[in-house]
C-alpha cells in the first residue's frame, strides 16, 4: 500500500474533532489515499516536514534535487521581502514561527535603514506538487552599489539567479551591474517582475528594458531566452501570466518555486574528483571560533578528515575539520558529509579566510581566487585626539584601531587598509560602504576621527583618470531646472531625459567626487521629492574642478556648554549644529555661516547679570531648531581642513587644528611659499 504524502502548503477546510485541520491547496485534485490530514497544533508546518524532505537525521539529498540560487536586484526592489514569502510559504515553518518583515535582515543597522548590507544564506526543503523533494539554497544579496563586493563574493555559490525588477521603475543602475556580474559567471537569470500590485506598474515596458539590457551586455541566446515570473512580494503571490493577477488575499508564491526547480540547473560537478571547496564567507562563534562558509565544487567534504587549506597567495597548511553543517531553514544542521554542489559551514579550521580553497591533501589544487572590483573612495582614520577623548569609548588607542581594521579585512573583501605613520588610509566602494564600517565601530565602543572622503585617481600615461558614476535622478517635472543646475555644476553630462505624466527621469554621468554632498542639496532643492541612484561606471578623464561647499562654518572659540543666550545672538549668522546645554570645545564646528568664510564664535557666552533695573523685561525667545547631521551627512559636509569625530554617544565636526592661532599660522605658510 502506498504511503500517504504530507504536503507543505495548505488551505483551511474546517474543524476536525475540534482541531484546525488543513489540506494541500491542490488536494481536491488528488486521490484520498495521497492526503494525510493533521491537526495544526501537531506542527503541520513544522520541522518534521523539513526532516522528511532532507532525509533521516538531516542526511543530504541527491545532487539532482539541489538548487543553488542567488537573488540580485537594485536597491529597494523587494529581494528580502520576496525571500520572506518563500520562507513563509515553503511549509518548513510552523505558523507564528516567522515573525516580522525582512527576516534575513537581522543586523540592527539593516533594520534601522531598511537596506540589506551583508549577503546571507538560508535553505528551504521544499516538496513540489508531485511530492518530489528539493533542497533550495537561497543567497540574499545587497542591492546598494556600495556593497557590490558582497554580490561578487557570493555569486560563486549559485547556479542561477533571480533578477528582481520593479515593475514600475524597470531597469536601474545596480540592475545593470549585478546582471553583468552574473553573466560573467555564466549564470542564467530568471527575471522576476515584482510589485505587480502597484496601480502604475508597467511590466511590458520593464520587460523590454531587461531585454535591451541583456543585448547591451552581450548576453548569448541562452541567456536571452529567460523565463519571467510576475510577483507581489508584499501580498505573497506569483504567476507566470502578467494578465492573471489574483484577487486581494488570494494566490500563492509557488509559481516562483516551480520556476526555480525548472530553470535553475543542477550542479554539473564531479563527485569522484579530488576534493575542492571554496570559502566565500566567514562567521564567528564564541564557542568554536571561526566558521568558514562556502561551496563544494568537487569531491565530498567529510567531518573529521584532514584537508589542505590553500590561501589566495598559494600558501598551504593541513588542518582537520571538526564539524560540518548544512543550511536548513534559517539555521544549520550538523551532518557527517557534504556532497558536491551543496553549500556548507565548516568548523574547526584555525586559519581560514575568504577565498581559501579546501582541497584533498593528496591532490592540493586551488580554485581560482575571488576577484572584486577595486575601491573608488578612501578616507583617513586616526585616533581621537580632541579634548573629550576617552570620555565615551572603550577603544581609543591606535593599536586597538589597527586590530579592528585588520579584523574587518578578513570578511570585507572590498575594503583596503594602508597604514601611514599614525593614520590609516581606508579605501572602499563608496561613502555608504565606509559609513557603515564607521557606524559599526562607533557602536562597538571605538572613538576615532575621520577626514574628508576623497576619490582614488589613476594615471594612464599623461592622462589623469577619475572614477565616473552613472547617476539616475527621478523628480517632479516642475523641479527639473534646479536639478540640472546642481548636477551641471559638478561636471555632469546628460545622457537621457525621459518625461512621463508628472515626473521626469534624468540620466547623467558624473565624477564620483561630484556626488559627495550632492544628495542633501538635491533633496533640499526638490523639497524631498528627488529619488537618487548611482553606481560606478568606469574610470574616465579628469573633468576639471568642482565647486566646494558654498558656506563657511562657525567655530567655537572656547570649551564650555552652549547657552541659549549665545545661540540666540548668533541666529542671524547662520544655522546651528548644537543645542543649549550641549558641551562643546575649542575648534569644534558648531554651525554653518551664512557667508563663505569661517568665523570664530563664543557659543558658551552667558548673559551678564547687573543690579541696574532695565526698562524692559526679557522677552520669551524661541530658538530655531538645530540641524542634526547623520554620519554620512557629516562626512559629505566637511572640507579638507575638518574632521568628523565619532564616539559611541555623539558625532561632532571639528577643525583639524583646534586653536585659531594654529590655523592662522598654517594659512600663512602657503602664502610665504608662493612669494
Amino acid at each position: 500500500m502506498e504511503s500517504p504524502r504530507v504536503f507543505p502548503y495548505t488551505k483551511r477546510v474546517g474543524d476536525v474533532d475540534g482541531t484546525d485541520a488543513r489540506l494541500p491547496a491542490y488536494a481536491d485534485e488528488l486521490p484520498k489515499k495521497h492526503v494525510t490530514m493533521r491537526p495544526a497544533h501537531h506542527g503541520f508546518h513544522g520541522s518534521a516536514v523539513a526532516r522528511r524532505a532532507c532525509g533521516r537525521h538531516g542526511e543530504p539529498m541527491k545532487r539532482q534535487n539541489i538548487r543553488n540560487v542567488a537573488i540580485i536586484a537594485h536597491v529597494d526592489h523587494g529581494k528580502t521581502t520576496l525571500v520572506d514569502q518563500l520562507l513563509r510559504q515553503s511549509g518548513q515553518f510552523r505558523q507564528g514561527e516567522l515573525t516580522g518583515e525582512c527576516i534575513l535582515d537581522s543586523n540592527p543597522i539593516e533594520r534601522e535603514r531598511g537596506i540589506t548590507i551583508l549577503a546571507k544564506n538560508c535553505a528551504i526543503n521544499y516538496i513540489n506538487r508531485r511530492g518530489d523533494r528539493y533542497h533550495i539554497n537561497i543567497v540574499d544579496t545587497p542591492g546598494h552599489a556600495d556593497f557590490s563586493g558582497e554580490v561578487e563574493r557570493v555569486l560563486m555559490l549559485a547556479d542561477g539567479v533571480l533578477l528582481i525588477v520593479d515593475a514600475f521603475e524597470g531597469v536601474m543602475p545596480q540592475t545593470r551591474y549585478v546582471l553583468a556580474k552574473a553573466l560573467d559567471l555564466g549564470l542564467k537569470p530568471i527575471v522576476v517582475f515584482n510589485k505587480m500590485d502597484r496601480t502604475d506598474s508597467r511590466p511590458s515596458k520593464a520587460l523590454d528594458e531587461v531585454f535591451d539590457l541583456l543585448i547591451d551586455l552581450g548576453a548569448d541566446d541562452h541567456a536571452l531566452d529567460f523565463p519571467t515570473v510576475y510577483t507581489s512580494a508584499r501580498d505573497g503571490w506569483a504567476t507566470t501570466d502578467e494578465n492573471s493577477v489574483p484577487a486581494a488575499g488570494e494566490g500563492d508564491i509557488h509559481a516562483l518555486f516551480d520556476a526555480i526547480i525548472q530553470h535553475v540547473p543542477v550542479p554539473e560537478l564531479d563527485a569522484e574528483a579530488p576534493l575542492q571547496a571554496l570559502v566565500t564567507t566567514l562567521d564567528y562563534s564564541d564557542y568554536v571560533g571561526r566558521i568558514g562558509i562556502g561551496r563544494v565544487f568537487a569531491g565530498t567534504l567529510r567531518a573529521g578528515e584532514e584537508v589542505a587549506v590553500i590561501d589566495r597567495h598559494g600558501a598551504r597548511s593541513t588542518q582537520r575539520i571538526a564539524q560540518l553543517f548544512r543550511f536548513d531553514g534559517l539555521g544549520r544542521t550538523e551532518v557527517d558529509h557534504i556532497d558536491v554542489g551543496d553549500l556548507c559551514a565548516v568548523v574547526g579550521l584555525e586559519k581560514v579566510d575568504i577565498g581559501d580553497t579546501l582541497a584533498d591533501p593528496a591532490h592540493p589544487v586551488a580554485l581560482p581566487p575571488i576577484t572584486v572590483d577595486e575601491p573608488t573612495l578612501h578616507m583617513t582614520f586616526r585616533i581621537n585626539d580632541g579634548p573629550f577623548a576617552g570620555q565615551d569609548g572603550k577603544f581609543v588607542t591606535s593599536r586597538q584601531l589597527r586590530e579592528r581594521l585588520q579584523r574587518e579585512l578578513q570578511s570585507n573583501v572590498a575594503l583596503e587598509v594602508e597604514e601611514r605613520a599614525d593614520e590609516f588610509i581606508v579605501s572602499g566602494r563608496g561613502l555608504l560602504h565606509l559609513g557603515i564600517l564607521l557606524e559599526n565601530m562607533r557602536r562597538e565602543g571605538y572613538e576615532l576621527t575621520v577626514g574628508k572622503p576623497e576619490v582614488i585617481y589613476h594615471q594612464e600615461g599623461r592622462t589623469r583618470l577619475e572614477p565616473i558614476e552613472s547617476l539616475i535622478v527621478d523628480v517632479p517635472t516642475e523641479m527639473v531646472g534646479p536639478v540640472m543646475q546642481l548636477v551641471g555644476d559638478r561636471r555632469a553630462e546628460v545622457i537621457k531625459v525621459h518625461a512621463s505624466d508628472t515626473r521626469t527621469h534624468l540620466s547623467f554621468t558624473v565624477p564620483a567626487r561630484g556626488l559627495i554632498g550632492l544628495r542633501g542639496r538635491l533633496l533640499t532643492a526638490t523639497q524631498g521629492e528627488a529619488i537618487i541612484h548611482h553606481r560606478f561606471q568606469e574610470f574616465g578623464p579628469y573633468r576639471g574642478d568642482i565647486p566646494r561647499r558654498p558656506n563657511g562654518t562657525m567655530v567655537a572659540m572656547a570649551t564650555g556648554r552652549a547657552t541659549a543666550y549665545a545661540i540666540d545672538q548668533l541666529a542671524t549668522r547662520g544655522v546651528m549644529f548644537v543645542t543649549p546645554g550641549e558641551q562643546v570645545y575649542e575648534g569644534q564646528v558648531v554651525g554653518e555661516h551664512c557667508k563663505p568664510t569661517d568665523i570664530v564664535v563664543n557659543i558658551a557666552r552667558q548673559k551678564k547679570l547687573t543690579n541696574i533695573r532695565s526698562s524692559t523685561k526679557d522677552a520669551t525667545v524661541t530658538l530655531k531648531g538645530a540641524r542634526r547631521l547623520s554620519l554620512e551627512a557629516a562626512l559629505e559636509y566637511i572640507e579638507d581642513d575638518e574632521l568628523v569625530e565619532l564616539t559611541p554617544q555623539s558625532i561632532r565636526m571639528r577643525k583639524r587644528w583646534l586653536t585659531e592661532v594654529d590655523r592662522k599660522r598654517l594659512a600663512r605658510k602657503p602664502a610665504r611659499a608662493a612669494t
